[in-house]
């Protein structure tokens, strides 16, 4: 049983990876036949997002390495 659940996590994040952006992209497309002016609204609100979850991984990447750097130190 537990096999078979991690089987399915294995094959589901690669799926995750490339339906996402196929998705995102028909999601603009979608909103330019829509009404032009929104796939540019679309194109700001994603790359937003995307900065938001950069500058948040990279701060706890950051935090994570002093924290470990601090954990080497002598005392």
């Amino acid at each position: 049983m537990a096999g078979a659940i991690l089987h399915g996590v294995r094959i589901a994040k690669p799926i995750l990876l490339v339906m996402t952006p196929i998705g995102v992209i028909g999601g603009l497309y979608e909103a330019y036949h829509l009404a032009g002016g929104l796939v540019f609204l679309m194109a700001a609100l994603i790359g937003l997002i995307g900065f938001a979850i950069g500058t948040v991984v990279l701060t706890i990447r950051r935090e994570k390495a002093a924290a470990e750097a601090q954990q080497r130190a002598p005392r």
